[in-house]
């Protein structure tokens, strides 16, 4: 099958990427994330471990995330660049300070507001849960397919995903379809994105040819 030979290929990938990819500094970070929202997330990090709070703060994240899931207009709301300081200091109070989250949860909710920038707690609430996912040494890998694997092809998958997971952390797989890759596969391993599909080398070519006219 097509899919067999695409997880030899991930192999090969995954290891030349590994030899470049980005370590985590000395400090106590369990991986390096980038961009504001990782950069707030360092920060909750460091001071929940600081403040010996972790779980609390960990806990807090998450109701934040179940509350965006629920309010699917919760985060259009936030990004209102009309709020005034009374209505974000009132959402900081509906998410934080009524539900008896940690200090470090409120002052990060605080800050946020203070500095605009609330409609990025959804995504600093997600960097976030990737931090503590590493932390607990769980490994998230995301394989989009243009068509569902089948039994032997998810085993064969897994085992090549498996060998770049270290001992004693989990590998947690979640797959999807979309037809419009045409075929091979898009994957995502921790921080490492390999796109393997047809419908991205196919966009590659086209590009080649344009340059060429």
């Amino acid at each position: 099958m097509a899919n067999r030979r695409f997880c030899g290929i991930i192999g090969g990938q995954i290891r030349s990427l590994s030899t470049s990819a980005p370590q985590a500094s000395g400090n106590s970070l369990p991986i390096q994330l980038y961009g504001l929202e990782g950069r707030y997330a360092h920060a909750i990090y460091s001071a929940a471990v600081k403040q010996k709070s972790l779980d609390a703060v960990d806990k807090d994240f998450k109701s934040i995330l179940d509350t965006f899931n629920k309010e699917k207009g919760l985060n259009d709301l936030l990004r209102n660049p009309l709020l005034t300081k009374d209505q974000r200091q009132n959402a900081v109070n509906e998410l934080a300070v009524k539900k008896n989250a940690n200090k470090v949860t409120v002052n990060t909710l605080s800050v946020l507001a203070e500095n605009g920038r609330l409609g990025r707690l959804q995504g600093v609430a997600k960097a976030f849960e990737t931090l503590m996912r590493a932390h607990r040494g769980e490994v998230q890998a995301k394989v989009t397919t243009a068509k569902k694997l089948d039994a032997n092809e998810m085993k064969e998958l897994q085992t090549v995903l498996q060998t770049f997971v270290k001992k004693g952390n989990t590998l947690q797989l979640e797959t999807r379809v979309d037809p419009s890759l045409i075929g091979g596969m898009v994957v995502e391993l921790g921080d490492r994105y390999i796109d393997l599909s047809i419908s991205s080398k196919l966009k590659t070519f086209s590009n080649l040819v344009k340059e060429t006219l």
